[in-house]
């Protein structure tokens, strides 16, 4: 499993047309076959602050699938419009326990590499 959270800001006059990309980019990632889990939160006490929260099969799910399906230029055009500049941040993980987690029953990938129970 391959996990991406994102961290980002959006710009003031712009949360309505984020809210749409947003929406968009996760209906349409959520049918991509190699992810397993697409989650939009917004911040509590900052309703302009954003994670997503993504699983995908491996890592070429998110790198070669997502990034190169046709929903993701799109995505890309609202996140230059509407998120503040320098605070979208990627980061990348592996979760430690994966058979743990409930997408691991949707996840049929090589899982060598990984701690076995």
């Amino acid at each position: 499993m391959f996990v991406v959270i994102v961290h980002l800001r959006v710009r003031p006059g712009h949360l309505a047309a984020f809210l749409d990309g947003i929406e968009a980019n996760a209906r349409a990632t959520r049918r991509e076959p190699g992810r397993l889990r697409f989650d939009v939160l917004r911040g509590h006490e900052d309703s302009h602050r954003f994670t997503l929260y993504e699983i995908y099969r491996d890592e070429a799910a998110f790198t070669v699938e997502h990034r190169s399906a046709p929903h993701y230029p799109a995505w890309r055009t609202v996140a230059a419009e509407c998120v503040e500049s320098g605070t979208h941040l990627n980061s990348f993980w592996t979760p430690a326990f994966p058979e743990d987690l409930p997408e691991a029953a949707a996840d049929t990938g090589d899982h060598s590499g990984e701690r076995s129970s």
